[in-house]
């Protein structure tokens, strides 16, 4: 079972030297999966000093938590403090240029419903990165309806078409026992847009008791339409690249765990829901509350739709990922997602 994430302490300021160091190994640990020596880290990094006194700071970092020491005579490796300062402390960073332009050509020719935009957005991510993409798109109980329209089929047989403002496109059959004219149709139609333009699925709306058809149609769309509402509100999980887990991580054990985890829907939603409420955007290790993923990071970043959160995108990797490159693309797809769905919603205005 998941626990609410807290949110992560505050760095404690480590000299520029041991912050250095520190930067050193991480990076270097998260290039090659191996624990890192002294000799390594003062060859590399911008130091001045002997690898003798390297080894002596890197003592002083494993002493305070930042570094761990896997083997006797073995170099280090960092523990999730020594991450989660490294992540506390990067600069921000923006993906590449041949990355940006791939996001904007996607997003300039994606089209079809939220369900498939959703998806597709999860493959997307999960092929900048090579990581495994979680996308999660919000129920959209509370997001208002832009537009509702009734479409005949045939004289039995109506198709009710709503627009609501976090982008989601629904349809609902409405079969009628009696024959409905066009005309009705187009007038129920009317209606039924002023009836529920600016409400939600939450609110109920006040439908006409008269006994015509038109009123009878107006009834039994608004009731199919609402009918649906708990099925709608649940968050959808759209998982890309599920297949990376296995190369992310050695165990065979931490894999299975993993996938594990990706198969529960609920779960995944939990998961993202309870890093963005903490406040961070990373979860390192422990942080995230799963003993299944000690060993994995979670960066998530919010989709906005007029200022209200309408899901999140989030890559999964081990605590090694790289994670200045994965926030970056992390945030850019995000944000690119917001202005799909408020362009959307535009063009259907």
């Amino acid at each position: 079972m998941a626990r609410r994430v807290a949110k992560p302490p505050a760095s404690a300021d480590l000299d520029a030297r041991k912050a250095t160091i520190l930067e050193a190994v991480v990076t270097e640990h998260i290039d090659t999966a191996q624990p890192v020596g002294s000799s390594s880290v003062a060859s590399s990094a911008d130091l001045s000093v002997s690898p003798a006194t390297v080894r002596s700071e890197m003592v002083a970092l494993e002493r305070e938590g930042y570094l761990a020491q896997p083997h006797t005579s073995a170099g280090r490796v960092p523990t999730d403090k020594g991450y989660r300062y490294f992540v506390d402390h990067l600069s921000d960073a923006t993906v590449g240029s041949a990355q940006q332009r791939q996001v904007a050509e996607f997003f300039a020719h994606v089209r079809g419903e939220v369900e498939d935009v959703l998806e597709q957005t999860s493959t997307l991510l999960s092929e900048m990165t090579n990581y495994t993409s979680l996308v999660v798109g919000a129920g959209h109980g509370h997001a208002t309806i832009l537009s509702a329209q009734l479409v005949s089929l045939d004289a039995n047989h109506q198709l009710l078409v709503t627009v609501f403002s976090d982008g989601a496109v629904t349809k609902h059959s409405v079969f009628t026992p009696y024959a409905v004219m066009p005309s009705d149709v187009a007038e129920a139609s009317r209606q039924i847009n002023a009836l529920l333009l600016g409400t939600s699925l939450e609110h109920r709306v006040q439908v006409p008791s008269r006994t015509d058809q038109v009123a009878s149609l107006v009834r039994d769309a608004v009731a199919t339409l609402h009918a649906e509402s708990p099925t709608v509100e649940g968050e959808q999980v759209f998982i890309g690249g599920s297949s990376r887990v296995a190369e992310a991580f050695n165990g065979v054990e931490t894999v299975r765990k993993v996938l594990a985890i990706l198969e529960q829907e609920l779960l995944v939603v939990s998961l993202v829901q309870d890093v963005l409420e903490s406040g961070s955007s990373v979860a390192i290790g422990s942080e995230h509350g799963f003993e299944s993923l000690a060993s994995c990071a979670l960066i998530v970043a919010p989709v906005t739709i007029d200022g209200q959160r309408a899901g999140a995108v989030g890559l999964l990797g081990p605590t090694r990922m790289k994670y200045r490159e994965a926030l970056a693309a992390a945030q850019l797809v995000s944000e690119q997602l917001s202005r799909h769905f408020i362009g959307e919603d535009e063009r259907v205005q």
